[in-house]
This record gives structure tokens, C-alpha cells and sequence, in this order.
């Protein structure tokens, strides 16, 4: 049995990586086939940063993603806080809702997001209202429930001693926040805004419906290209997006481990 595990696991992660391995390593070809290795070469990367239209798409797609996870982080770890303190029947109410846009097809959320955006944009009487705004709104709407959803496992693990003694000992209310409920789920925190990051920079169905002529991100430039002919310089552009990512994933992963060593120490030494 465990040998069938362990083959197993090997093809999941073959199907899973194959793909970005052969990315990254016809990123690296001398010709344009994406078949044929004719030879090692650098000159996609170098065309990649003569690309401006490219360049600046992965600008405005670092900006939305930075500002909405940023955004949706703050908002989200407010509204776990609130809902982990409803009563069980409020709480299931608010959770199906939560739920509802994950569960919702990216076309509908995006075409409704649209409409919305449309029809208060002829309220306002402006006829162009889609673009940076109504982009980074549908992106902080559809990262909120993931967010949630990270930090509320952390939140039900507190120890809710902990904030009944920092209240009895005369701490205020955003104090305690601050110094004893946030510490103890930054993990969740920290959880939820990497994924509400990598949504973000993924996302292009709701991109598609809400962000106007006027502001293009990386998977739309990269669709547009679909329409004529994708060059090699954008497996060198996926080949960085990827190894940053990894690159960012190892350290906070290697942050969290420190914590959790010196929390572990903190609570032998107070035994």
C-alpha cells in the first residue's frame, strides 16, 4: 500500500509541475518552437524587458493585487472577528452568505459586477466608468470570502482566556486586538492575503467584464496576444511570476516556522 501511495503522489505532482517545468524550460530557447529545443539562450528575457505594453500590464496587475489583498485583508480579518462573535444560527446565515461568491461562476459574478458598475455609472451620468475603480472593487469583493475563511479557523483556536485577561487587567478593547488577538492569527492573516494575491494576479473572467479599454492587466494582455501569436517572452515572464512566488512561499513558510519554535519555547518556560 505504500508504494502505491507514494506512486501515487508522484504522478500528482508530475501532472501538476510537468506543465510549468516545460514552461520554464522553453523559456530558455534559443528558436520561437515551443516543441523544439534548438539552444540555450537568454533573448526572451532580454525582449521580455523591451516589451513595454507587457511590462506595463504586469504593473497595473501588481497594483490591483497589492492594493485589493491589502484591502480585502483588513476588511475580511474585521469581518471574521464579527462573525466569530454572532450566535450560532446568525453565524451560519452570514457564512452561507459569505460562501455564495466562491461558489458563484466567475461569468456571472463578472457580468453582474458589470451591470452594476454600468448602471451606476449612468447614474452618475458618466459613460466611462469602468477601469482602475470598478477593477479593484470586484477584486476585493470576490477575494473577501477567502480571507474570511482563513482567518476564522485561527480566531476559533484562541484561547478566549487569553483576551479575558488582557480585559481584566485593564486593557482596551483595541489593545487586545492588537496585542494578543492579532499575534496569535497572523498565520491565518498572512494565509488569507497570499491567497487573495494569488486570485488577483489570476484572475481574468471578472478582469474581463470590469476593467474597461482604458486598463489592461497580465492575463488580458496575455489573451489579446491568444488572437495573433504569443511570443516566447511571456514563458520567461510566467518562468519569474513563478519563481517569485516560490521564492516568497519559502521565506514566509520559513518565518512562520520561527514563530511557531519561539511560541512553543514561550509556553515550556512558562510551564
Amino acid at each position: 500500500m505504500r508504494g502505491i501511495s507514494k506512486a501515487y503522489m508522484v504522478l500528482v505532482m508530475v501532472f501538476l509541475y510537468a506543465p510549468i517545468a516545460v514552461l520554464i524550460f522553453f523559456s530558455f530557447n534559443a528558436g520561437n518552437s515551443t516543441s523544439v529545443f534548438t539552444g540555450f539562450s537568454l533573448q526572451w528575457y532580454k525582449e521580455l524587458f523591451q516589451d513595454e505594453e507587457t511590462l506595463s500590464a504586469l504593473y497595473n496587475t501588481l497594483v490591483v493585487a497589492l492594493l485589493s489583498s491589502g484591502i480585502s485583508t483588513v476588511l475580511g480579518t474585521a469581518a471574521a472577528v464579527g462573525i466569530n462573535k454572532l450566535n450560532k444560527w446568525m453565524k451560519n446565515v452570514v457564512m452561507n452568505i459569505t460562501n455564495l461568491p466562491m461558489m458563484n461562476p466567475d461569468i456571472v459574478t463578472g457580468i453582474s459586477m458589470m451591470l452594476l458598475f454600468v448602471f451606476a455609472g449612468s447614474i452618475l451620468g458618466s459613460d466611462d466608468v469602468l477601469g482602475f475603480g470598478t477593477l479593484l472593487i470586484a477584486h476585493i469583493t470576490f477575494n473577501l470570502p477567502y480571507v474570511i475563511l482563513s482567518v476564522l479557523p485561527k480566531l476559533r483556536q484562541l484561547d478566549s482566556h487569553l483576551v479575558e485577561a488582557a480585559e481584566d487587567l485593564g486593557c482596551p478593547a483595541n489593545k487586545t486586538f492588537f496585542k494578543v488577538v492579532l499575534p496569535n492569527i497572523m498565520s491565518g492573516v498572512i494565509t488569507g492575503f497570499m491567497m487573495a494575491f494569488t486570485l488577483s494576479i489570476d484572475d481574468f473572467v471578472i478582469s474581463y467584464f470590469v476593467s474597461g479599454p482604458s486598463f489592461q492587466t497580465l492575463p488580458l494582455r496575455i489573451y489579446s496576444m491568444t488572437k495573433r501569436v504569443v511570443r516566447p517572452s511571456i514563458n520567461a515572464l510566467s518562468t519569474l511570476i513563478f519563481v517569485s512566488i516560490l521564492v516568497l512561499l519559502i521565506v514566509i513558510n520559513v518565518l512562520q516556522a520561527k514563530d511557531e519554535k519561539k511560541a512553543e519555547r514561550r509556553r515550556r518556560a512558562a510551564k
